[in-house]
């Protein structure tokens, strides 16, 4: 098994840029691209609530951005500062399940240790552009 501990700190450093006025829950994401380069994002909130983008989103948007796709995506990082593992919300699930592999691996990490899964076990039954 691969040891992504890198990614999981690349991700903490990623959340020390978090914007969290209200929830004071700053959570970090780093995507790794195979040439090697790494994408950060953080989660951004918004007194609109609904504006908040997550910071998953944002690595993997980061991503696409600079023109990588699914199929350079290795692997996605999400870390938060409490003391359980975090996964991803409803929305970036979804977000996800169309932007990356279903087998690409997704760490979700804590402080002590990480957890390796992927889009195909976070999001049974995916809805994709192939359902429309």
């Amino acid at each position: 098994m691969k040891d992504y501990q890198y990614l999981v700190d690349e991700a903490y450093k990623a959340a020390k840029h978090a914007y969290i006025p209200y929830s004071k829950f700053p959570v970090g994401a780093c995507v790794e691209v195979r040439d090697g380069h790494l994408i950060h994002g953080c989660n951004i909130e918004n007194a609109a609530f609904g504006s908040t983008m997550c910071a998953e989103r944002n690595a993997v948007y980061g991503a696409y951005c600079q023109g990588y796709t699914k199929d350079d995506i290795v692997a996605l990082a999400i870390v938060g500062d409490g003391p359980t593992l975090i996964s991803p919300c409803g929305a970036c699930r979804q977000v996800l399940s169309e932007l990356l592999d279903p087998h690409t691996p997704v760490i979700l990490g804590a402080r002590d240790r990480y957890e390796i899964t992927n889009m195909e076990e976070l999001l049974p039954r995916m809805f994709l552009e192939e359902d429309l």
